[in-house]
């Protein structure tokens, strides 16, 4: 029998989204062993200038508790 357990983190980035997403998990990976994957909840964007200037997401991310 395996046991899950989802924890949520907002992360950022000023190169996009996907660097948003991969350093989220990234973070998450340094102290949190068997990431199963993760769920990206939500995405904003912040704006300056009429560009965008960061992007945030919100992660559920799941891992298996041995």
């Amino acid at each position: 029998m395996a046991i899950a357990k989802v924890i949520e983190v907002i992360s950022s980035s000023t190169t996009g989204f996907e660097d948003a997403v991969s350093s989220g998990i990234a973070k998450a990976a340094e102290t949190i062993d068997n990431i199963e994957g993760a769920w990206v909840k939500d995405t904003k964007v912040t704006v300056n200038d009429g560009k965008v200037s960061e992007w945030r997401v919100i992660l559920s991310i799941t891992f298996i508790v041995k």
